[in-house]
């Protein structure tokens, strides 16, 4: 990234609010760019990066002396082990192609991190941030915004990064919720008519759920009817509160 002042906005707002003696978790340091910017604003930082080149380049900078480099794959670090049960966060511009899995990894996790900023691409962030109704909104809206609050916080043009990408960029910042935001009876079945719902998103909520769930298609009818939700509905009409009404009546069946 070529932009100073967007690498400092990075800092500030993944540092913002970070419990005391958090450690920082820099994912995909790629040249230092925001491992530097990291370190110059205070952070306790260890960062990890997946190329074994960039690897021995972070290393052999000076100016970076005070981070802890480690070769490593997002898909694949242990987070728990290295966080050893104390706070942190995250910050990074995660590499595009494993960006949501990295984020869903993390987010899912028990002890994970209390906050994330992070660079994605622009559509990512669209639907980290949808609402109901938008052609954006799936399930992995609902997974986001289920644990974590969502803030999007600016969109880069691929002019302030060398090589340039094709697509825009957006910084988002995700801090973990005390509480999700809903809390179904069943978490399992809750998610599995999150899933259901977007499965087939052409077809009524009624006829995708019967399709992507193994419940009998009275038992679907009368779990909609009681949580006041018309069968000929699309599963993207419904918010977090909705699914989780429609998943306790799946479940009480």
């Amino acid at each position: 990234m070529r932009d100073a002042s967007a690498l400092r906005e990075i800092a500030h707002l993944a540092l913002r609010s970070a419990p005391a003696h958090a450690r920082t978790l820099e994912i995909g340091a790629g040249t230092g760019a925001l491992t530097l910017t990291l370190l110059q604003a205070g952070a306790q930082l260890t960062a990890i990066e997946i190329d074994p080149q960039l690897v021995a380049h972070l290393r052999g900078r000076k100016d970076l002396a005070a981070a802890q480099i480690v070769q490593a794959d997002g898909l694949t670090f242990d987070y728990a082990s290295w966080a050893g049960g104390r706070p942190w966060i995250v910050a990074g511009n995660l590499p595009y192609n494993v960006a949501t899995p990295i984020i869903l990894r993390l987010i899912e996790m028990e002890r994970g991190p209390q906050a994330l900023t992070v660079m994605v691409q622009k559509d990512v962030a669209d639907r980290f941030v949808a609402r109901p109704g938008t052609p954006e909104y799936g399930s992995l809206s609902v997974a986001v915004q289920y644990a974590m609050q969502v803030e999007r916080a600016f969109t880069l043009a691929p002019g302030s990064f060398f090589p340039k990408p094709k697509v825009h960029s957006t910084v988002v910042r995700l801090s973990r919720r005390c509480e999700p935001a809903v809390h179904p009876r069943d978490p399992a079945i809750f998610w599995k008519v999150v899933r259901g719902a977007f499965a087939y998103r052409r077809k009524t909520l009624a006829n995708s759920l019967m399709l992507a769930l193994d419940f009998d298609r009275e038992r679907i009818l009368r779990a909609l009817e009681s949580s006041n939700l018309s069968p000929e509905l699309r599963g993207e009409r419904l918010d977090l509160g909705d699914f989780a009404r429609l998943a306790d009546a799946l479940a009480e069946e």
